[in-house]
């Protein structure tokens, strides 16, 4: 290990791409992690790199847990709209909410997206909050703020979101040397459309959530006209048609409807 942090540092030495050795830092994952072993970089000195327990990267706060809890937490405190803003109509604020604070509790939600029911009702308290800045609206509840704001709940931005990294996987949009493999089912399972997904049997619930395994019965529940669209825009339209009298349009603590068990379990 120590060989390779050492020919990594030399390769960027001769791409001129000098590391920043103080922001380097080490982090170990698991479900018990051994934080015995150190590591160094051999510069004119031997430095030794920090251990951490939450890095940064892309944006992205993670833990030794995988529970990206602090980043959930960081997004929490992003909703700041009323502390700037005071006197908003609907169509003003709704425009403010969705560049300056929903962008911010979007980024990413593939990746750090969590099925904690805590994590989801702390998220969806930022939108709670924010859309009682609007007096017209203060004393309705929350359901009917978010209609009359044509605002979905977050929970639901998420599994939204998760179909749309999904469709675009699968379609061909990204590398597929940077993406999660999501293993398609094949022509020998005849129901639904020709991209199901495989479904494996977890252990454990981080497994059983992380993206590749949460979006199998949902992209498996949708009809072929929606995963065949052509672009990804199209794609977002026929989607959000199939899905316009979900609850959970407007309602959190529901699920998406319909989806049952259409998967084929493999064990590995």
């Amino acid at each position: 290990m120590r060989e390779g942090i050492d020919e990594l540092r030399v390769w960027t030495e001769n791409w001129l791409l000098n590391l920043n050795i103080s922001k380097c830092k080490v982090i170990s994952f698991g479900r018990t992690v051994d934080k015995s072993h150190t590591y160094n970089i051999t510069d004119s000195d031997v430095i030794p790199i920090d251990r951490v327990n939450i890095i940064k990267d892309l944006g992205i706060l993670t833990d030794e847990k995988l529970t990206c809890r602090d980043h959930i937490h960081d997004k929490i405190n992003k909703g700041l709209i009323k502390r700037n803003f005071k006197y908003l109509t609907v169509s003003t604020f709704v425009l403010l909410y969705k560049n300056m604070v929903r962008s911010h509790l979007n980024y990413s939600s593939s990746v750090w997206s969590h099925y904690r029911k805590g994590d989801i009702e702390a998220l969806e308290k930022v939108q709670k909050k924010a859309t009682k800045i609007l007096p017209q609206l203060k004393h309705k509840n929350y359901t009917e703020r978010l209609i009359a704001c044509e605002l979905p709940t977050l929970h639901f931005r998420r599994i939204r979101g998760d179909m749309i990294e999904t469709y675009k996987i699968l379609s061909g949009k990204y590398n597929r040397s940077a993406t999660p493999t999501l293993p398609v089912a094949g022509p020998a399972v005849t129901r639904g459309h020709n991209l199901r997904l495989h479904k494996f049997r977890t252990r454990y619930d981080l497994r059983k959530y992380y993206f590749t395994n949460r979006v199998v019965n949902i992209w498996n529940s949708l009809p072929s006209s929606v995963i065949s669209a052509e672009t990804v825009n199209c794609f977002k339209s026929s989607l959000d048609n199939f899905w316009k009298n979900q609850n959970i349009i407007y309602d959190y603590q529901s699920d998406i409807q319909g989806t049952g068990n259409r998967s084929e379990i493999v064990v590995r």
